[in-house]
């Protein structure tokens, strides 16, 4: 381990860069995308990890006058700077030629004295927390200038030992990749059988050919204006649901107490335990709002994550609940299933997102609105159906989902216990030779 500055791990010139001064690329300079255009890197590619996102360009004079010191290549890495700080995104060899705005840094690596991989790694779960110290608060809503960052003292193992360290992470990262693979694939899976189903009404029929497409009776609905099958019916959610309740207002503890979860907790249609907080240890208000298996959960306020939906896969702990942010629908009648009115919901976001009402930065969801939503409810028998046929690709969800919760308390809690000598790289990769599984694909029988 040697200590150097965080200068020394930098490529010479412009190793560590911020993005142009907002009058450098304002509006008015922008053109329209062209063989001689150059991409405006936004913060939302790095935050979103993809490089497709944003479309705003500037012509090839304008960047070769003002703008080519912050020119972005292929293996850079690129760093959030403002509001939500220090993710990280390496550039990918296919990326559009381009530059960094202003909420973003770039970093240019030298190699010799680091590896790209485990600084991505070293940063985000060591450096990233010395920063935090030089600016005086555990969340930093700005960097520290840049001078400040390049003289920080750091401690580094040698190019072996990082290739090392980083081979270990990495194998966590692999898995945790080869879960999420195989999430997108089971839900999409589902999602597409409920649309087959349920939107195309191509359910199979008594002779198991597709109902509509062989000539099944439809008839008029009126509300709906289109026709639905025969026997079907049209209710609204509130008619269909037997528990339709915002969460609590939480008293918020640094340690104990129950696990509560947030609007952030809600994601990409799955819940993430990770940022969720604590509530006192009496259950007071709470005691009736204890979320289940099989609930769905709707983001009801907030600009950006309004009308998201989740399905409760699993627990954490067994007593959570949900903050007033996030309403709970649950239903416990005979008439319908738990997985066909969460699909119901998940695959029609836009339109729930559609009932909020308020002015801009205030909308809100009510538990009304929510209620009027229409819902085309098949037999129970067909429900059913659905329900068990999609139950093993559910569990099958949860159960990587808790893997993947696993893994990364484990990655987070390896990289400083490697660091500091506690824990061995040999003694590490013995044990995590399960994690690196060779990549597969999901059967989509």
């Amino acid at each position: 381990m040697s200590k150097m500055l965080f200068e020394d791990l930098l490529y010479e010139k412009d190793g560590l860069i911020k993005g142009p001064f907002g009058g450098d690329i304002k509006k008015s300079i922008f053109v329209s995308k062209s063989e001689n255009t150059y991409k405006v890197y936004e913060q939302g590619i790095v935050l979103k990890k993809d490089i497709d996102y944003g479309d705003y360009y500037v012509s090839k004079e304008y960047f070769e006058r003002k703008l080519k010191r912050f020119e972005v290549n292929a293996n850079d890495i690129l760093l959030t700077g403002a509001g939500t700080l220090g993710e990280l995104f390496i550039v990918p060899q296919n990326a559009p030629k381009g530059i960094i705005n202003q909420a973003l840094l770039r970093v240019r690596l030298n190699g010799n004295i680091v590896t790209r991989d485990f600084f991505v790694y070293y940063f985000k779960y060591y450096i990233k927390s010395i920063i935090s110290n030089i600016n005086g608060d555990s969340v930093i809503p700005n960097l520290p200038p840049l001078s400040i960052i390049k003289s920080t003292i750091i401690d580094i193992p040698d190019i072996p030992n990082q290739q090392k360290i980083a081979s270990v992470l990495s194998s966590l990262d692999s898995k945790i990749e080869l879960n999420n693979r195989i999430n997108a694939e089971l839900e999409a899976m589902a999602k597409t059988l409920y649309d087959y189903w349920f939107v195309q009404f191509d359910f199979p029929d008594t002779n198991g050919k597709p109902y509509k497409t062989s000539g099944g009776k439809m008839v008029w609905n009126e509300k709906l204006k289109r026709e639905i099958p025969e026997g079907w019916e049209m209710k609204d959610l509130a008619d269909v649901a037997t528990t339709i309740m915002r969460g609590i207002s939480p008293s918020y503890r640094e340690e104990g107490g129950i696990c509560v979860l947030n609007q952030k907790c809600i994601r990409d249609q799955s819940i993430s335990f990770a940022p969720s907080r604590r509530h006192d240890n009496e259950l007071k208000d709470a005691s009736s709002r204890l979320i289940e298996y099989g609930d769905v959960l709707v983001n009801s306020t907030g600009f950006g994550t309004l009308g998201r939906v989740a399905i409760v896969k699993r627990l954490k702990e067994p007593i959570t609940v949900v903050d007033s942010h996030i309403t709970i629908v649950r239903s416990e009648s005979e008439n319908i299933r738990k997985l066909f009115l969460g699909y119901s919901m998940l695959i029609r976001q836009s339109e729930i997102e559609g009932l909020a009402e308020g002015s801009t930065g205030q909308t809100e969801l009510s538990r009304v609105n929510l209620g009027k939503l229409k819902m085309v409810i098949p037999p129970i028998e067909l429900q059913s159906v659905f329900e068990n046929f999609i139950n093993p690709q559910f569990q099958k969800m949860a159960n990587n989902e808790a893997e993947n919760e696993q893994l990364s308390e484990l990655r987070d809690w390896l990289l400083p216990m490697l660091m500091n000598g506690q824990v061995t790289v040999g003694e590490t990769k013995e044990n995590l030779d399960m994690a690196a599984e060779p990549k597969v694909e999901y059967n989509k029988q």
